[in-house]
Protein backbone atom coordinates (compact mmCIF):
# COMPACT_ATOMS: atom_id res chain seq x y z
CA UNK A 1 0.00 0.00 0.00
CA UNK A 2 1.35 3.24 -1.16
CA UNK A 3 0.54 6.37 1.12
CA UNK A 4 1.20 10.14 1.02
CA UNK A 5 0.50 12.43 4.01
CA UNK A 6 -1.94 16.16 4.36
CA UNK A 7 -0.94 18.58 6.71
CA UNK A 8 -4.10 20.56 7.43
CA UNK A 9 -3.67 23.50 10.12
CA UNK A 10 -5.87 25.89 11.95
CA UNK A 11 -6.93 29.42 11.77
CA UNK A 12 -3.78 31.85 10.65
CA UNK A 13 -3.72 34.92 13.18
CA UNK A 14 -2.50 37.83 12.07
CA UNK A 15 1.85 38.58 11.20
CA UNK A 16 2.57 36.31 14.36
CA UNK A 17 0.71 33.75 12.59
CA UNK A 18 2.16 34.52 9.42
CA UNK A 19 6.13 34.39 10.71
CA UNK A 20 5.20 30.84 11.78
CA UNK A 21 4.31 29.98 8.90
CA UNK A 22 6.84 31.36 6.73
CA UNK A 23 9.40 29.90 9.55
CA UNK A 24 8.05 26.52 9.94
CA UNK A 25 5.99 25.27 7.05
CA UNK A 26 9.28 24.77 5.09
CA UNK A 27 10.54 22.56 7.97
CA UNK A 28 8.05 20.75 8.57
CA UNK A 29 7.30 19.29 5.37
CA UNK A 30 10.59 18.03 4.62
CA UNK A 31 10.45 16.26 8.16
CA UNK A 32 7.08 14.53 7.52
CA UNK A 33 7.21 14.37 3.99
CA UNK A 34 4.44 16.50 3.56
CA UNK A 35 2.61 16.06 -0.08
CA UNK A 36 -0.34 18.82 -0.15
CA UNK A 37 -0.66 21.56 2.94
CA UNK A 38 -4.30 23.06 3.75
CA UNK A 39 -4.56 26.40 5.83
CA UNK A 40 -7.47 28.29 7.18
CA UNK A 41 -6.52 32.19 6.40
CA UNK A 42 -9.17 34.12 7.09
CA UNK A 43 -7.75 35.79 10.12
CA UNK A 44 -4.24 36.35 8.51
CA UNK A 45 -4.47 39.89 8.10
CA UNK A 46 -4.39 42.01 11.27
CA UNK A 47 -6.09 39.14 12.98
CA UNK A 48 -10.02 39.81 11.12
CA UNK A 49 -9.91 38.72 7.04
CA UNK A 50 -7.59 38.57 4.70
CA UNK A 51 -5.86 40.87 1.72
CA UNK A 52 -4.60 39.90 -1.92
CA UNK A 53 -0.92 40.48 -0.59
CA UNK A 54 -1.41 38.49 2.55
CA UNK A 55 -2.80 35.28 0.36
CA UNK A 56 0.05 35.61 -1.77
CA UNK A 57 2.51 35.70 1.01
CA UNK A 58 0.84 32.47 2.56
CA UNK A 59 0.94 30.70 -1.07
CA UNK A 60 4.59 31.36 -0.92
CA UNK A 61 5.10 29.35 1.89
CA UNK A 62 4.09 26.22 0.43
CA UNK A 63 0.18 26.18 1.70
CA UNK A 64 -1.38 24.57 -1.46
CA UNK A 65 -4.87 25.63 -0.78
CA UNK A 66 -6.23 28.38 1.39
CA UNK A 67 -9.93 27.90 3.35
CA UNK A 68 -12.10 30.70 5.08
CA UNK A 69 -14.86 31.27 7.19
CA UNK A 70 -17.45 34.30 8.49
CA UNK A 71 -14.63 37.05 7.82
CA UNK A 72 -13.40 36.30 4.50
CA UNK A 73 -15.24 39.12 3.35
CA UNK A 74 -14.09 41.68 6.01
CA UNK A 75 -11.51 43.44 3.20
CA UNK A 76 -12.59 43.84 -0.33
CA UNK A 77 -9.24 43.96 -1.61
CA UNK A 78 -9.19 40.05 -1.65
CA UNK A 79 -12.59 39.59 -4.21
CA UNK A 80 -11.04 39.73 -7.00
CA UNK A 81 -8.30 37.57 -5.72
CA UNK A 82 -11.47 35.25 -5.04
CA UNK A 83 -12.81 35.18 -8.14
CA UNK A 84 -9.59 34.43 -10.44
CA UNK A 85 -7.30 31.74 -7.63
CA UNK A 86 -8.27 28.42 -7.42
CA UNK A 87 -6.24 27.94 -4.41
CA UNK A 88 -8.66 30.50 -2.21
CA UNK A 89 -11.71 29.64 -1.29
CA UNK A 90 -14.69 30.72 0.50
CA UNK A 91 -17.54 28.69 2.17
CA UNK A 92 -19.32 26.77 -0.21
CA UNK A 93 -22.80 27.33 1.31
CA UNK A 94 -22.43 31.04 1.06
CA UNK A 95 -25.54 32.57 -1.64
CA UNK A 96 -24.56 31.53 -5.04
CA UNK A 97 -23.69 34.73 -5.96
CA UNK A 98 -21.34 35.73 -3.33
CA UNK A 99 -17.35 36.41 -4.97
CA UNK A 100 -15.26 33.06 -5.10
CA UNK A 101 -16.29 29.54 -5.07
CA UNK A 102 -16.43 26.73 -2.16
CA UNK A 103 -15.12 24.09 -3.72
CA UNK A 104 -11.68 23.29 -5.62
CA UNK A 105 -9.49 20.70 -7.31
CA UNK A 106 -5.97 21.27 -7.32
CA UNK A 107 -2.88 19.00 -8.58
CA UNK A 108 -0.48 18.05 -6.07
CA UNK A 109 3.61 17.92 -7.08
CA UNK A 110 2.43 14.17 -7.40
CA UNK A 111 -0.50 14.49 -10.39
CA UNK A 112 -3.29 14.04 -8.02
CA UNK A 113 -6.47 15.63 -8.15
CA UNK A 114 -6.75 16.94 -4.58
CA UNK A 115 -10.09 18.61 -3.96
CA UNK A 116 -10.61 21.02 -0.95
CA UNK A 117 -14.03 21.99 0.43
CA UNK A 118 -15.07 24.94 2.84
CA UNK A 119 -18.06 24.73 4.47
CA UNK A 120 -19.49 27.54 7.04
CA UNK A 121 -21.39 26.46 10.12
CA UNK A 122 -25.09 26.98 10.48
CA UNK A 123 -25.65 26.66 14.36
CA UNK A 124 -24.69 29.97 16.55
CA UNK A 125 -23.62 31.54 12.87
CA UNK A 126 -26.66 32.15 10.92
CA UNK A 127 -24.64 33.98 8.20
CA UNK A 128 -25.45 31.02 5.37
CA UNK A 129 -27.45 28.40 4.23
CA UNK A 130 -27.04 25.42 6.78
CA UNK A 131 -24.40 23.17 5.44
CA UNK A 132 -26.10 19.66 5.85
CA UNK A 133 -28.31 20.82 3.19
CA UNK A 134 -25.75 21.31 0.27
CA UNK A 135 -23.04 18.96 1.08
CA UNK A 136 -24.58 15.67 -0.50
CA UNK A 137 -24.81 18.27 -3.79
CA UNK A 138 -20.93 19.09 -3.54
CA UNK A 139 -19.05 16.23 -2.49
CA UNK A 140 -21.07 14.38 -5.65
CA UNK A 141 -19.68 17.37 -7.28
CA UNK A 142 -15.95 16.72 -6.16
CA UNK A 143 -16.38 13.13 -6.34
CA UNK A 144 -16.63 13.50 -10.22
CA UNK A 145 -13.06 14.20 -10.01
CA UNK A 146 -11.17 12.85 -7.33
CA UNK A 147 -11.57 10.44 -4.62
CA UNK A 148 -9.05 13.26 -2.28
CA UNK A 149 -11.52 14.92 -0.82
CA UNK A 150 -11.26 17.38 2.21
CA UNK A 151 -13.50 19.58 4.03
CA UNK A 152 -12.94 22.34 6.35
CA UNK A 153 -16.16 23.09 8.32
CA UNK A 154 -15.48 26.41 10.19
CA UNK A 155 -18.43 26.31 12.86
CA UNK A 156 -18.83 27.13 16.60
CA UNK A 157 -20.62 24.03 17.62
CA UNK A 158 -18.65 21.05 18.21
CA UNK A 159 -21.83 19.19 18.01
CA UNK A 160 -22.81 20.35 14.07
CA UNK A 161 -18.68 19.48 13.40
CA UNK A 162 -19.35 15.80 15.01
CA UNK A 163 -22.34 15.31 13.09
CA UNK A 164 -21.17 16.57 9.96
CA UNK A 165 -17.98 13.88 10.30
CA UNK A 166 -20.51 11.05 11.02
CA UNK A 167 -22.84 11.94 8.14
CA UNK A 168 -19.62 11.89 5.44
CA UNK A 169 -17.70 8.99 7.39
CA UNK A 170 -16.38 6.97 4.42
CA UNK A 171 -17.51 9.96 1.40
CA UNK A 172 -14.68 11.98 1.95
CA UNK A 173 -10.76 11.71 3.07
CA UNK A 174 -11.19 14.59 6.16
CA UNK A 175 -13.60 16.34 8.06
CA UNK A 176 -11.63 18.71 10.38
CA UNK A 177 -12.70 21.83 11.99
CA UNK A 178 -11.57 25.38 12.21
CA UNK A 179 -13.05 28.66 13.98
CA UNK A 180 -12.82 28.33 17.59
CA UNK A 181 -8.56 28.49 17.86
CA UNK A 182 -8.44 25.66 20.66
CA UNK A 183 -6.76 22.29 19.21
CA UNK A 184 -9.31 19.24 19.97
CA UNK A 185 -8.01 15.69 21.25
CA UNK A 186 -10.09 14.01 19.73
CA UNK A 187 -8.90 12.96 16.30
CA UNK A 188 -9.61 9.94 14.89
CA UNK A 189 -10.05 7.75 12.05
CA UNK A 190 -13.80 7.06 11.67
CA UNK A 191 -15.36 3.24 11.01
CA UNK A 192 -15.65 3.88 6.95
CA UNK A 193 -11.75 5.63 6.55
CA UNK A 194 -12.55 9.36 7.27
CA UNK A 195 -10.17 11.22 9.44
CA UNK A 196 -12.18 13.31 11.77
CA UNK A 197 -10.81 16.68 14.20
CA UNK A 198 -13.65 19.09 16.02
CA UNK A 199 -10.85 21.67 15.42
CA UNK A 200 -7.20 22.00 14.21
CA UNK A 201 -7.09 25.22 17.11
CA UNK A 202 -4.49 27.89 15.39
CA UNK A 203 -0.96 29.36 14.14
CA UNK A 204 -0.22 32.35 16.09
CA UNK A 205 -0.03 33.49 20.09
CA UNK A 206 -0.63 30.82 22.32
CA UNK A 207 -0.16 33.04 25.63
CA UNK A 208 -3.78 34.68 24.52
CA UNK A 209 -6.87 34.50 23.92
CA UNK A 210 -7.98 32.54 21.25
CA UNK A 211 -4.84 34.82 19.83
CA UNK A 212 -5.76 38.53 21.01
CA UNK A 213 -3.86 40.29 24.03
CA UNK A 214 -5.27 39.05 27.04
CA UNK A 215 -5.69 42.06 29.22
CA UNK A 216 -8.22 43.84 26.85
CA UNK A 217 -10.26 40.31 26.42
CA UNK A 218 -10.37 40.53 30.31
CA UNK A 219 -11.46 43.77 30.66
CA UNK A 220 -14.61 43.44 28.24
CA UNK A 221 -15.38 40.11 30.09
CA UNK A 222 -15.11 42.15 33.45
CA UNK A 223 -16.87 45.49 32.62
CA UNK A 224 -18.59 44.83 29.26
CA UNK A 225 -16.94 48.19 27.71
CA UNK A 226 -16.25 48.05 24.16
CA UNK A 227 -12.00 47.34 23.95
CA UNK A 228 -9.63 46.75 21.14
CA UNK A 229 -8.36 43.44 20.83
CA UNK A 230 -4.79 43.82 19.23
CA UNK A 231 -3.19 40.07 18.24
CA UNK A 232 -1.05 38.59 20.67
CA UNK A 233 2.87 38.26 19.96
CA UNK A 234 4.11 35.75 22.69
CA UNK A 235 4.72 31.80 22.57
CA UNK A 236 4.01 31.40 18.90
CA UNK A 237 2.25 27.87 18.01
CA UNK A 238 1.95 26.26 15.25
CA UNK A 239 -1.57 23.77 15.40
CA UNK A 240 -3.14 21.28 12.94
CA UNK A 241 -3.00 17.53 11.78
CA UNK A 242 -1.27 15.46 9.79
CA UNK A 243 -3.31 12.84 7.85
CA UNK A 244 -1.95 9.98 6.47
CA UNK A 245 -3.85 9.09 2.82
CA UNK A 246 -4.19 5.96 0.97
CA UNK A 247 -3.25 6.57 -2.58
CA UNK A 248 -5.69 3.74 -3.78
CA UNK A 249 -8.93 4.31 -2.17
CA UNK A 250 -8.78 8.00 -0.85
CA UNK A 251 -9.52 7.02 2.60
CA UNK A 252 -7.38 8.35 5.35
CA UNK A 253 -4.98 5.81 7.28
CA UNK A 254 -4.11 7.74 10.17
CA UNK A 255 -4.47 11.68 11.50
CA UNK A 256 -2.58 12.95 14.69
CA UNK A 257 -2.45 16.05 16.23
CA UNK A 258 0.88 18.96 15.48
CA UNK A 259 1.92 21.48 17.03
CA UNK A 260 4.97 23.19 16.72
CA UNK A 261 6.55 26.45 17.98
CA UNK A 262 8.74 29.20 15.74
CA UNK A 263 11.77 27.04 16.21
CA UNK A 264 10.10 24.60 14.15
CA UNK A 265 10.69 22.03 17.53
CA UNK A 266 7.48 19.44 18.56
CA UNK A 267 5.83 21.38 21.74
CA UNK A 268 5.19 19.00 24.54
CA UNK A 269 1.49 18.85 23.57
CA UNK A 270 2.06 16.74 20.04
CA UNK A 271 0.76 13.27 20.00
CA UNK A 272 1.24 10.59 17.51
Amino acid sequence: MTTFNVLFIGDIVGKPGRRLCASVLPLLKKELNIGFVIANGENAAHGSGLTKRIASELLSCGIDVITSGDHIYKNDDIYEFLDLSPRLIRPYNYPARARGRGLTVVTDGKDRKIAVINLLGHVFMNVAHNPFSIIDEVIDKAAKETKFIFIDLHAEATSEKIAMGWHLDGRVTAVCGTHTHVQTADNRVLPNGTAYMTDLGMVGPFKSVIGREIEPVLQKFITAMPMKFDVANEDLRLSGALIEVDDTTGKAISIRRIQRTITGSPCASECN
